[in-house]
């Protein structure tokens, strides 16, 4: 595996540091629409970590299982949620029992793993999980290397008052590292990073051809905005074909 493991440090500040993502204005039109694609069926959370959209889609009624590579981010899940099913393994291959209707991977975690074959069997993986007619979901980002001027090492995605991050690629390898800063309520700063691989969407599309799916949907956000030439994120919809 080449994702980073993420350990008990990261894990236990990771939802304070974090906060942004459970703002009802980023969390809950991702939760609609997840729960909407699930239906009635079940879903299964690629990289649950703490559960920051696993538990509100239970909230809903929906039936979620996860896989997390970290056995500390499950564990503070389950000091909210003892109940949810989880395995603490690698999404490209691990197996959880039954079929569901919905496979999602949010917040640009198809990126930890930092092989194409690897990304290549997270879909195949989506796929073996999938009912006939099941749906895989994913939010990601697009790169920003458009804002590459010769020269420049690197480009910011979030500039705020307590975080400030930047991103540093290797175009010959779609590889790159995001740079934390984080700046704390007692003056202090403190640095973090992780690594991830950049992937294209036409390259997901690949992907989910190789793993036997077709693309249904794609917008910009979770709201439904149309995906255009300059779109920085993106939730894209591939569906497994029914019997």
């Amino acid at each position: 595996m080449s994702s980073d493991v993420w350990d008990a440090a990261t894990a236990e500040r990771y939802d304070r540091d974090s906060a942004f993502m459970f703002a009802p204005e980023v969390l809950d039109p991702a939760v609609r629409f997840l729960a909407d694609t699930a239906g009635d069926g079940p879903a299964l959370e690629f990289a649950i970590g703490t559960g920051r959209v696993a538990i509100p889609l239970i909230e809903r009624g929906i039936d979620v299982s996860g896989i997390e590579l970290s056995a500390p981010m499950v564990d503070r899940l389950h000091r909210k949620r003892p109940d949810v099913p989880v395995v603490v393994d690698d999404m490209t291959s691990s197996r959880v029992p039954g079929e569901f209707s919905l496979v999602y991977l949010v917040w640009n975690s198809i990126g930890n793993l930092r092989t194409q074959a690897e990304q290549v069997e997270c879909f195949r993986n989506a796929a073996r999980h999938l009912a006939p007619g099941g749906r895989f979901v994913i939010e990601l980002w697009v790169p920003g290397i458009r804002r590459f001027p010769p020269g420049q090492a690197a480009v910011p995605f979030h500039v705020g008052r307590d975080h400030t991050g930047f991103d540093t690629y290797d175009l010959s390898t779609q590889q790159g590292t995001s740079h934390h800063y984080r700046h704390h309520s007692d003056g202090t700063v403190t640095y973090g990073f992780s690594n991830f691989r950049y992937i294209w969407p036409a390259e997901c599309d690949l992907m989910a051809q190789l793993a036997g799916m077709s693309l249904e949907l794609r917008s910009a956000d979770w709201l439904g905005s149309p995906f255009t030439n300059d779109s920085e994120s993106h939730v894209s919809v591939w569906r497994k074909p029914a019997r």
